[in-house]
């Protein structure tokens, strides 16, 4: 039995519903009946994270300062950001952080392409890309119906019409990031990211 199955009470670092069913969907995997909290806090990174060490320092802060918000067997934290890669230019990926007294771990999202206008704001001024995206979608799409609510699904779901909403794509990252409570065997504690 892992150890993730005794879990009762997590703290996720985050008031996004879409963030936070995300982590309820990872943990239903191993543990039935675990509650989890959310926790307003801050990430400690640019309101548009840019370069994985923002990305991954984000949700290391929000996972670290859930953890410190009250008592709970284990806190998650999890920021978006864009990373350029060379030749295919900058993509938004995302990092899940999980985190207890002993042990981290970090696990990342599939990553995705913003349509290339709303990368320069995101980039050269640092807007949020999210609300940058927003807007040029709202500018392309005037049909309620292919117009599913970000709050629901997510950008990356109206990307994808809503074949991959956004409570998927942070689940994916959050599994990733409990290898190590999986496995500890093969894991040290203080050997996590």
């Amino acid at each position: 039995m892992s150890a993730l199955a005794k879990l009762r009470c997590v703290r996720v670092g985050s008031m996004n519903p879409p963030k936070l069913e995300g982590v309820r969907m990872a943990l239903s995997a191993y543990a039935k009946e675990v509650e989890t909290i959310p926790v307003d806090v801050e990430s400690g990174v640019p309101d548009q994270p840019i370069g994985y060490p923002q990305i991954q320092d984000g949700a290391r802060n929000r996972a670290r300062a859930a953890r410190d918000s009250g008592e709970c067997d284990l806190a998650v934290g999890y920021e978006d950001g864009l990373v350029e890669i060379p030749g295919a230019g900058w993509w938004n990926v995302g990092c899940a952080a999980v985190v207890d007294a002993e042990r981290s771990g970090l696990g990342f999202s599939s990553g995705f392409a913003y349509p290339p206008p709303c990368v320069v704001p995101a980039v050269e001024e640092r807007q949020p890309i999210g609300g940058v995206f927003d807007r040029f979608w709202r500018s392309r799409r005037s049909d309620p119906e292919r117009d599913p609510s970000a709050l629901s699904v997510g950008n990356i779901g109206k990307l994808t019409g809503g074949a991959l909403p956004r409570a998927e794509y942070t689940r994916h990252a959050v599994l990733c990031a409990l290898v190590s409570w999986l496995h500890p065997d093969l894991y040290a504690p203080g050997a996590s990211p």
